[in-house]
């Protein structure tokens, strides 16, 4: 019994260029599910969302929609119509709203007209439980707050499509099948182009929809906090699993062992048939023997698997020399663009071996900011200070440093200066063997450019990182070996990404832009979460604790009052809370009384002696960094006296600064 469904797919077939791309696609989904959709790049994924939305032919077995279903795409291809604006495109997407808001309207004019009769009454009961099955009368409104949540704002509303860039014109595709409120509906990589904020606000949104959902995803979070069943397609054929998606890849791991052990069994038990009849067909006191095992063999289903399904990306990164301690310091920053200041007074550093997570809205200035500390862009105001023995290796979000001339062997020999047989060998290890090795730069895809980037970045043996998002493009198993690389990597980090579980898994350290500006954060992502978390609760709490306290003054205030009948003791208990409050208001003055004059100037003597302190320690560091300070070891022994005298220096100022403060 297959139940209610929006969609039933009964043995799905699909061939390219005469060659069988899908084979035996089966599943069924029903309202509130969500299907995400596993398999390498190419293996069909994208092709199978168009067959359920009609954009392509089937060529074998069948889809059954649920009668009167409404099916909505979102892909990664531009809108077509350039000339409407932003609004009127997406609110394209609610057709039927639109139109049965028109025909309330005109059976509102007609009644008031005097049309009274029953057919009238009919029609417009019909329309009304149809818009209100559509988004009701607050359908507008809540467009306008899926537009909003995907970044825009209300100047973007009256813009011309042909004057978005290409990752807004896909946010503005999502936005319109998402106010299409569909009965099925299909995603293409939706998490493309959307700041973390927006994430979240499209998981809650998917979560809560009464619609059916399927989805393909490279955003490893994403897929955990919305799927609630994978179908994987592997070497053209699909299993499903019901569960989410951290199950099946368990489920899969445990599979892929035992697999493998069943193929090795399987190959072996046909290579010694293959060879009993390649030995004996020809006598004739074996014949029918062997004619027994060619039968045999033909029945075989064999194991297999697409060669491409075995490929993986791994690599490592060399172990870097050392830089100096600070690796940048930026003081007093500031960053324009056109129109307005993306961050003022901005102080950031990054220190030796720390791995650093920066974070932000969309806009907010992050690819700015990184390319001002790598010195693609100049800064606009402050200064930025780069540490002895910094080896910058920079990766771009859309892979520009990249040359566009030649093939991808001649781009990584130009990168990294390797002679043809090691520049192959490198690649081969990012999925580049053979043919591919030879494609055109220009005719690459997002993910192969992405994988070329990692290879020169891998090759350079750069001791300090700065990616910007350079999970763009990639599959989740490239993804998680990019993972497994920057994990082991001892060199320093800042990392710029939408992928919360490589954040997650990276970093130690959270650097955001907020308000204009740049706040640190102590810990990873899961830490930084949580403290943005009590950010947003404080005042909630706050305002708890002044209505509980309100309401206590108030109670022992009206027992004072009552006290007062008779004995008196209303009149002491209101003069004794009068006394507490007035030695609790006598305790706060002195709490925050001004500080004595000599105490804040010689904090402020101490402050600059620190950091005079921490510039002769910097100074050291650099000259021990020269390998000749530990040459002899009479030098060494100068060398950690002195390095230890400048630590010992600064612990001493500062030890006295807190004193002085706290005093």
């Amino acid at each position: 019994m297959w139940g209610m469904a929006v969609l039933i797919a009964s043995d799905m077939q699909k061939d390219v260029a005469g060659s069988p791309l899908l084979r035996g696609v089966s599943f069924k989904l029903e309202r509130r599910e969500r299907l995400t959709i596993a398999g390498r790049n190419g293996a069909g994924k994208s092709t199978l969302l168009r067959m359920l939305a009609g954009e392509t032919a089937i060529d074998g077995g069948e889809l059954v929609l649920e009668k009167g279903a409404k099916v909505a795409l979102h892909d990664q291809r531009p809108p077509r119509e350039r000339d409407v604006t932003l609004h009127d495109y997406v609110l394209s997407g609610a057709a039927e709203a639109i139109a049965l808001e028109a025909e309330l309207t005109r059976l509102e004019t007609a009644m008031a007209e005097g049309a009274m009769d029953d057919a009238t009454f009919n029609a417009y009961a019909r329309a009304q439980g149809k818009l209100e099955a559509a988004g009701g009368y607050t359908w507008r409104e809540q467009a306008m707050g899926t537009i909003r949540a995907l970044g825009f704002d209300e100047d973007d509303l009256q813009r011309q499509l042909h004057s978005f860039s290409g990752g807004e014109l896909t946010r503005g595709s999502l936005a319109r099948v998402l106010v299409a409120r569909p009965d099925l509906l299909l995603l293409d990589e939706p998490t493309n182009h959307l700041d973390i904020a927006s994430l979240e606000w499209l998981e809650q949104q998917l979560v809560q929809m009464d619609t059916a959902i399927v989805l393909v995803a490279h955003d490893r979070w994403f897929l955990e906090a919305v799927g609630t069943a994978v179908l994987e397609i592997e070497a053209g054929r699909s299993r499903f699993f019901a569960g989410p998606w951290h199950a099946w890849r368990r489920e899969q791991a445990a599979r892929e062992m035992a697999l493998g052990r069943s193929i090795e069994k399987q190959q072996k038990e046909i290579e010694r048939m293959e060879k009993f009849v390649e030995r004996f067909r020809a006598k004739a006191s074996k014949a029918k023997q062997a004619q027994s095992r060619v039968k045999a063999l033909d029945k075989i289903e064999r194991i297999e698997r697409d060669p491409r399904d075995d490929r993986e990306l791994s690599f490592s990164f060399k172990p870097p020399e050392r830089s100096g301690r600070v690796v940048f310091e930026l003081k007093d920053g500031r960053l324009d663009v056109p129109g307005r200041t993306l961050i003022d007074h901005g102080e950031l550093w990054l220190e030796r071996g720390e791995h650093v997570s920066l974070v932000g809205a969309n806009g907010a200035g992050k690819s700015t900011l990184v390319k001002a500390l790598v010195g693609a862009r100049p800064l606009d105001g402050g200064t930025l200070a780069t540490g002895f023995n910094v080896q910058v290796g920079f990766l771009a979000q859309h892979a520009e440093s990249i040359q566009d001339t030649g093939n991808v062997v001649q781009a990584a020999q130009h990168a990294t200066g390797l002679t043809e047989g090691k520049a192959r060998a490198l690649l081969g290890r990012f999925l580049f063997s053979g043919d591919e090795a030879q494609k055109p730069v220009t005719a690459l895809s997002g993910g192969e450019r992405q994988r070329l980037s990692l290879a020169i970045l891998v090759q350079s043996g750069s001791n300090v990182l700065v990616l910007d998002e350079p999970t763009n493009h990639l599959d989740i198993e490239s993804r998680e070996a990019l993972e497994d690389a920057l994990s082991e990597y001892t060199g320093s980090l800042l990392l710029v990404s939408h992928d919360r579980a490589l954040l997650d898994a990276v970093g130690t350290r959270t650097i955001a832009v907020e308000d204009g500006t740049l706040r640190s954060y102590e810990g990873g992502w899961a830490d930084y979460v949580a403290s943005q978390k009590e950010a947003a609760d404080a005042p909630k709490a706050a305002k708890a604790a002044a209505k509980a306290a309100a309401k206590s003054s108030n109670g022992n205030g009206g027992n004072g009052g009552n006290g007062g009948n008779g004995n008196g003791n209303g009149r002491a208990n209101g003069n004794g809370n009068g006394k507490a409050a007035k030695n609790g208001a006598a305790a706060t003055a002195t709490a925050t009384k001004p500080r004595p004059k000599n105490a804040s100037k010689r904090q402020a003597q101490l402050e600059r002696a620190i950091e005079k302190a921490e510039a002769e320690l910097a100074a050291v560091e650099v000259e021990l960094a020269d390998p000749s300070a530990w040459a002899s070891p009479s030098g060494t022994e100068r060398s950690t006296k002195r390095h230890a005298e400048a630590k010992e220096k600064v612990a001493g100022l500062m030890q006295e600064w807190e004193a002085v403060a706290a005093g």
